[in-house]
């Protein structure tokens, strides 16, 4: 059975993160992903944090696997033709490019769409086109923080703090990808190509909406019941940062178990659900706070939430997070072991569901990896190696149509 994107060409002139993950998602699904670099260089992550002399950073092989590598040089004339060919013959062309890059480069969306009436230009941006900041250059960081996921992280008695989960760069990539399946699906219908934009601040902002449902809760009545601060804190008149806090109704911290003193990652996340409180009662030994007024409802646990979470810690001291795990789950409690990397690259489940791959490659050897996050019930997902750098370019240009002497001849004018 084929995969369910064959068919679909697309033109990668993406670079570093949010584009190449955006991509890279298309290729494992079936798209033949033509990634366009520079020759000679190529995507600035192939040595960016390398860590194997003269071979690409994982940096560059974890985000643009099962994708094809075409070296052009959109300078040379004979370069601009090769693209041009390439746009007649693709479905969509992704780019994470500086404003006005394409139009410099000769390829305004009035060109691509007289070369491809059903053509797909699909961009990544720092924000969004009228947007003040539009002219400023954005990173991971940089969208975390304009898109409020920094100012609602961390406690309360620090600075904003920005996660260590891509929510600017891989997460843009995600919303990307969605809005070119969209484009794709109505081309079906109408014929016609058009342009998809996301910037990085609104899918940062796309992830924080519980947070702007709190500014106007806060707004209307001064306070948020399922924060820290209430009701002994203070409120200001922002969503202040909640630390470990559930921020969904549901109180939940970051607890310390057995080993916590050396093991900097010796925690559970423990969350107290209202339909859990009679099974967290007798998990912890508590049966007399199931019918006690002053600990049966959400509302009267809340003023003493840190007491009953130093109650659990107090459970959790001779136990390890694994431990813990194993005992609250047959309680059905929510909760989950904190785990560090070097775990997640060891655990099993997680390897035999293809959400962590090893991934063989030239000169880096056995890489790891992560796989599909999504799972089909008739398509296995397989990852494959990045490419190098122009592994493809013959390949592509035959594919164009190029014959043998002309392919020499642009290796010999380095236009590829």
């Amino acid at each position: 059975m084929g995969k369910p994107l064959e068919g679909i060409k697309i033109i990668d002139f993406t670079h570093v993160q949010a584009g190449p993950a955006c991509t890279q998602l298309l290729a494992w699904y079936g798209a033949d992903v033509i990634k366009v670099e520079r020759p000679g260089s190529g995507d600035v992550t192939r040595s960016q944090l390398r860590h194997v002399e003269d071979a690409d950073a994982l940096y560059f092989t974890m985000l643009n696997s099962n994708k094809r590598s075409l070296t052009l040089d959109t300078k040379t004339a004979q370069g601009k033709e090769v693209l041009e060919r390439l746009i007649r013959e693709s479905d969509v062309l992704v780019e994470n490019f500086g404003p006005g890059a394409l139009d410099r480069m000769g390829f305004t969306w009035e060109r691509i769409k007289e070369l491809n009436p059903g053509m797909i230009v699909a961009s990544v941006k720092g924000f969004s086109d009228g947007h003040h900041y539009q002219d400023l250059k954005v990173y991971e960081n940089v969208a975390q923080c304009a898109g409020g996921a920094a100012s609602t992280t961390g406690f309360w008695d620090g600075p904003p703090t920005v996660s260590g989960a891509a929510l600017g760069d891989s997460n843009t990539g995600m919303h990307l990808a969605i809005g070119i399946l969209t484009a794709l699906h109505q081309r079906n219908q109408t014929g016609k190509g058009q342009k998809v934009a996301v910037s990085m601040q609104d899918s940062v902002l796309n992830l924080c909406r519980v947070k702007l449902r709190d500014q106007q809760r806060l707004d209307a009545i001064g306070y948020l019941e399922e924060y820290p601060q209430y009701p002994h804190g203070e409120f200001s008149d922002v969503v202040p940062r909640g630390g470990n806090a559930g921020g969904g109704g549901q109180p939940g911290w970051v607890l310390k178990c057995k080993g916590w003193e050396t093991d900097p990652n010796a925690y559970i996340y423990f969350t107290i659900q209202g339909h859990a409180w009679e099974p967290i009662c007798r998990a912890l030994g508590k049966p007399e706070w199931i019918d006690d007024p002053e600990y049966n409802t959400a509302r009267a646990r809340q003023d003493k939430i840190f007491d009953i979470f130093a109650t659990i810690e107090n459970w959790l001291s001779d136990k390890t997070k694994y431990e813990a795990v194993d005992i609250l789950r047959k309680f059905d409690i929510p909760c989950s072991p904190v785990l560090s990397m070097k775990e997640i690259a060891a655990d099993k489940s997680l390897r035999e569901s293809g959400s962590i791959v090893e991934v063989p490659h030239p000169k880096l050897g056995t890489y790891l990896t992560v796989g599909s996050p999504i799972k089909f019930s008739d398509m296995t997902v397989e990852v494959k190696p990045s490419p190098l750098l122009g592994e493809h370019t013959d390949e592509v240009l035959a594919d164009l149509g190029y014959t043998a002497e002309q392919i020499a001849e642009m290796h010999a004018a380095r236009a590829v």
